[in-house]
């Protein structure tokens, strides 16, 4: 299979080229040259994105994708990472939960002030003790 222009893998991968050459800059990928002024990529790039896509919206870092990679650049998953992280959004997932009933709640409370609403104060109560959490703040994504 020939080389696939960086506009060709930009489309096919959903993202703007500057993306793939910030992944190029971090070396989670590599282009296999050049013809005139474009970069050309092997089409497996395409599988490699597509893991790095599922990396970021697990939540991992950048950092945390690329030592997903072996130096050949194959695969090499941790296990326990990927179950750490699952865990994670486990806990994540519930808290969003208890946020989202309250909301809910607080939404339909027949109390004429969500002030007096004792439901309301409970959730006011968690935000302050840190119990409802924002979410994280992550890096910024490449242009």
């Amino acid at each position: 299979m020939t080389d696939l222009d960086i506009a060709e893998v930009a489309h096919r991968a959903g993202v703007p080229a500057s993306t793939l050459r910030y992944y190029e800059e971090k070396e989670l990928i590599a282009s296999t040259g050049r013809r005139g002024l474009r970069r050309q990529y092997d089409p497996a790039v395409l599988e490699r994105l597509a893991l790095i896509a599922l990396g970021r919206t697990a939540g991992f870092s950048l950092d945390e994708i690329a030592r997903m990679f072996a130096p050949d650049g194959q695969p090499r998953i941790d296990r326990r990472l990927l179950k750490t992280k699952a865990d994670e959004l486990d806990d994540r997932i519930r808290e969003l939960g208890v946020l989202r009933d309250s909301l809910r709640h607080a939404a339909a409370c027949p109390a004429p002030s969500h002030m007096e609403c004792s439901t309301f104060r409970r959730l006011l109560r968690a935000a302050t003790a840190g119990v409802v959490k924002a979410p994280r703040k992550r890096a910024p994504r490449p242009p």
